[in-house]
């Protein structure tokens, strides 16, 4: 595939916030033939399906599932673009599959960029006890259809590498069915699609690929859901060099749904090439957004150490944009990890109305010079 020349992004939605009202006017404009209205959130807004294709595989995917997580929306829509660009690929595809996308599970939480719903839920750990009405309106959904596949997807910190050193840009997850994380059919099936997307994937972004951490969590939908019988995958967008905006990431995660899709139609058999999934590498926990290297406090007495800074993405009423805020970390010795930036200060002194800079605050500390 010559993904330059497939690949079209969606330029109505260029920035990682996605409001929810510019987006369902958006479907209604250019997609009403293929949405239906499967429910209402908590604070009564739509949940809107997309169904597209007549293949005989069926396919569910949903997006922000927490609301802080608009890449595999933004992925959905240029795939959607890039159907539109290159018909005869899309076309061939879709002859082949029939894919059912939720777009924003959780419109009140993707509307306030929270992971949580508006009642402060964690839909992804609401599966059992039901407690949100997003969640049930997911669950009364799979229940009306018998899917193939089932895709849940998310977005991942920047803290995450795939050796220490390459960020782990799209991580992905067949997850376990019990705590001994039984290697059963149904996650062969997920591994052998996964395997597909790793073959491709590692020739655009080589060393950019992971493996998410199969513990199994009780209460999450994805692990529930293989449990029940459908083979569920996980996707976990993540970091790109200089991209906190994610732009990168949306593209390859673009790719990563297209290739996943294409595998699940072609399979010769549905676990084929299963084993290659354990060749990803599992994410490590590794970095920090900017670590400040040996910092002189401002002290009487001398005292040299780090800084760990991460930034958080803060959302401001009525703006379509995210705003990166720096947050203090860590203060120490920070030598058994590495930062997307680093920076010596060596002979330098910490400017600060405080002694120490404080945990969990907003940076408002200056290095001299």
């Amino acid at each position: 595939m010559n993904w330059k020349h497939f690949y079209t992004v969606n330029s109505e939605f260029p920035n990682r916030y996605i409001s929810p009202k510019k987006l369902f006017s958006f479907l209604k404009e250019n997609y009403a033939e293929y949405i239906t209205e499967i429910g209402r959130s908590f604070l009564d807004h739509p949940i809107y399906k997309l169904s597209i294709g007549k293949g005989s595989t069926k396919v569910l995917a949903w997006s922000q599932m927490h609301g802080n997580e608009s890449n595999a929306t933004h992925a959905m829509l240029d795939l959607l673009e890039s159907f539109k660009n290159s018909p005869e690929t899309g076309n061939e595809l879709l002859s082949k599959i029939t894919l059912d996308f939720i777009f924003m599970l959780n419109p009140d939480g993707s509307e306030k960029w929270t992971r949580l719903n508006a009642s402060d839920i964690d839909l992804n750990r609401d599966f059992h006890n039901e407690a949100s009405k997003e969640i049930k309106i997911l669950k009364k959904l799979v229940a009306s259809s018998k899917y193939d596949y089932a895709l849940n997807l998310h977005e991942q910190r920047t803290i995450f590498t795939t050796d220490g050193i390459h960020p782990a840009t799209l991580s992905f997850l067949a997850p376990s069915e019990n705590v001994e994380r039984t290697i059963t059919e149904n996650r062969k099936k997920c591994m052998a699609v996964i395997a597909e997307v790793y073959k491709e994937l590692s020739t655009l972004i080589p060393g950019q690929i992971g493996r998410y951490s199969d513990e199994f969590y009780p209460a999450s939908t994805g692990d529930n859901f293989i449990k029940a019988g459908m083979p569920t995958i996980l996707f976990e967008g993540g970091h790109f060099v200089d991209d906190y905006n994610r732009k990168e990431t949306r593209k390859y995660y673009t790719i990563a749904l297209y290739c996943a899709l294409e595998a699940m139609s072609t399979l010769r058999s549905e676990t084929d090439g299963w084993e290659i999934y354990n060749e990803i590498p599992e994410n490590k926990e590794t970095h920090y957004d900017i670590i400040y290297r040996n910092v002189k406090l401002n002290t009487d007495h001398e005292c040299i150490l780090d800084i760990a800074v991460q930034y958080r993405e803060v959302y401001e009423t009525g703006k379509d944009e995210i705003s990166f805020i720096p947050y203090v970390a860590l203060v120490g010795d920070v030598k058994g990890k590495k930062g997307w930036l680093e920076i010596d200060c060596s002979g330098k002194k910490l400017i600060s109305e405080t002694k120490y800079p404080k945990l969990d605050a907003e940076v408002s500390f200056t290095i001299e010079d």
